[in-house]
């Protein structure tokens, strides 16, 4: 999550309004940052999540816990995010998994859905 929010930054900081001078620079500098940086590692966490829930349906094992709780705001994150999800299928089907729970359908229903902006 820590990259999802530094490219976040990178992306407004780039928006910002500020001296035409500048901004070339802050731009270029702001793109680099994250094809050399953010994305690759952004990249490499994806495939990391996805090469563990290949081998088993939960960050925790074989049952649901709180492990799940947490990575699941951080999945809906990078899948809203994080480009094909064709490339994610383990994640996508754990996401799926999450998402069917009563109390994931209770939050749903009393708070609305998950909105997750590009």
């Amino acid at each position: 999550m820590n990259r999802r929010v530094m490219k976040l930054v990178f992306d407004t900081i780039s928006r910002q309004s500020m001296p035409f001078f500048v901004r070339p620079v802050a731009r270029a500098l702001c793109t680099k940052v994250q094809q050399k940086f953010i994305s690759p590692n952004v990249q490499n966490a994806l495939a990391f999540m996805e090469a563990y829930l290949a081998r088993q349906p939960w960050f925790a094992g074989e049952r649901l816990t709180m492990a799940d709780f947490e990575m699941s705001f951080a999945v809906e994150a990078l899948l809203a995010r994080g480009g094909n999800e064709a490339a994610w299928p383990h994640l996508v089907a754990y996401r799926q998994r999450m998402r069917v729970w009563p109390a994931y359908q209770r939050a749903l229903e009393k708070d609305g859905p998950v909105l997750m902006q590009s």
